[in-house]
């Protein structure tokens, strides 16, 4: 009987189970997860935190009996070891494994920053359920509560803090907020927002020590001290991908895989955010760690698992990696698309209102868009996505915006319609 062994309980390994039953109804299939709750999203625990949702809301399957109805196995092990040689993979309550092929869809674990009481009581990351407890009991109306980071994932939990009524502060070693997805411009707009909400943002900052007590002190390089009753470390995640050390699996940031998500070792496969998938418009391997890309990439994956199990050839094709951030920053809207930075050789025109706190930043090589940033500006958002992954070629349109980037709508119908992508462009107004 063909084994196919899925480690990590997320939305990829989730997907990619259901995708391998659906296509292979009597083979077997192992889901090997290292929480003990059933498979969550990490993207609802914000939610969570807010008070929209209870913990059975985070749940990615709602029904108890969901993957025995499936005849899916769920294991609750960590993974300590792969040997591709031998395909099996050793977990910490002492099993072994075996399988005909192997998905690779553990996610990422939080960055934990070398600074002195990191690990001191009242110091949480908020990246499991666990932690949201955590933070549950400590975020009470009222309590100081000190942030490190402001990167994407610092943002959206800043969100869920401030609806808790807490005295927020904010450390971000960077020049701006969401360092790694706006410009100067848009993070400082986003800063003056936050601190316009009552939300203390440090910028250009270090946290150089926490000292342990009630309250935590915490010491910054600007030579503050913040008192603090909760501190979330928020510094950014990496791939969990360490167990694959000496595996024979090829990794670099993430694990390394061709367009049908296999690894250099055939039968292994990795989708989600600790694949490391290569993307036909930039011409390059990303990670690009959001919820569309685990889900496109479990899908392929998954087809191509049953492929090759079964001697056919691949089923699927992964068609590029979504570059894609939308941003709700106590209620500023803001986005990020493909190579916001620009290419070189490219060209960029930029439109800044501050007073409507509005912005918008384009950025081409040749007559493609290939990458903007937008703050306040929701309107365009379908648009810019469609035309940034779709590589329209805009003609005479690339002038008109390096003119006027308000004329997005019109760009992208007009040049949308003359290549024959209609279609495209109706699906990105959906979104």
């Amino acid at each position: 009987m063909t084994h196919h062994l899925i480690l990590g309980a997320g939305p990829a390994g989730v997907i990619a189970a259901e995708t391998i039953r659906k296509h292979a109804p009597n083979d077997t299939i192992t889901i090997v997860g290292d929480e003990p709750e059933p498979p969550y999203s990490r993207m609802a625990i914000p939610y969570l935190l807010i008070g929209n949702v209870d913990e059975r809301g985070t749940y990615l399957r709602k029904g108890a009996s969901h993957f025995a109805d499936l005849k899916v196995n769920v294991v609750r092990a960590r993974v300590q070891s792969v040997q591709a040689a031998t395909k099996t993979v050793a977990l910490d309550n002492g099993q072994s494994m075996g399988f005909d092929t192997l998905l690779v869809a553990t996610g990422s674990h939080p960055v934990h920053p070398p600074i002195p009481g990191i690990t001191a009581e009242g110091v949480h990351t908020c990246w499991t359920l666990e932690d949201a407890r955590a933070i549950q009991a400590l975020a009470t109306k009222g309590a100081r509560v000190l942030q490190l980071g402001a990167g994407f994932i610092g943002c959206i939990i800043m969100e869920a803090l401030a609806a808790r009524g807490v005295h927020l502060s904010v450390v971000e070693m960077g020049d701006r907020m969401v360092p790694r997805m706006m410009g100067p411009t848009a993070g400082g707009m986003i800063r003056n927002w936050c601190e316009a909400k009552g939300v203390q943002v440090f910028t250009g900052t270090k946290v150089e020590s926490i000292t342990p007590g009630k309250p935590l002190q915490v010491k910054l390089s600007n030579g503050k001290t913040v008192e603090a009753d909760l501190v979330i470390s928020a510094a950014g995640v990496r791939p969990a991908i360490g167990y694959l050390e000496q595996s024979g699996v090829n990794c670099l940031l993430g694990v390394l895989t061709d367009e049908h998500m296999q690894t250099n070792v055939p039968g292994i496969y990795a989708a989600g955010d600790c694949a490391e998938a290569f993307d036909k418009v930039s011409g390059k391997t990303i990670v690009s760690a959001i919820q569309p890309n685990a889900a496109e990439q479990a899908r392929v994956a998954a087809l191509n698992m049953v492929a090759y199990s079964h001697g056919q050839a691949p089923r699927a094709n992964l068609k590029g990696v979504t570059q894609i951030n939308v941003l709700d920053t106590l209620g500023l809207i803001s986005t990020s698309f493909g190579d916001w930075q620009g290419r070189p050789g490219g060209e960029h025109v930029e439109l800044t209102d501050v007073p409507a706190g509005r912005h918008l930043s384009l950025q081409f090589k040749d007559d493609v868009l290939v990458g903007c940033n937008s703050v306040g500006w929701t309107e365009h958002v379908g648009v810019m996505r469609g035309l940034v992954e779709g590589q329209v070629k805009l003609g005479a349109w690339k002038e008109v915006l390096m003119n006027d980037p308000t004329k997005l709508m019109e760009a992208y119908l007009a040049s949308a319609q003359g290549q024959g992508e209609w279609s495209g462009a109706q699906d990105a107004l959906r979104r």
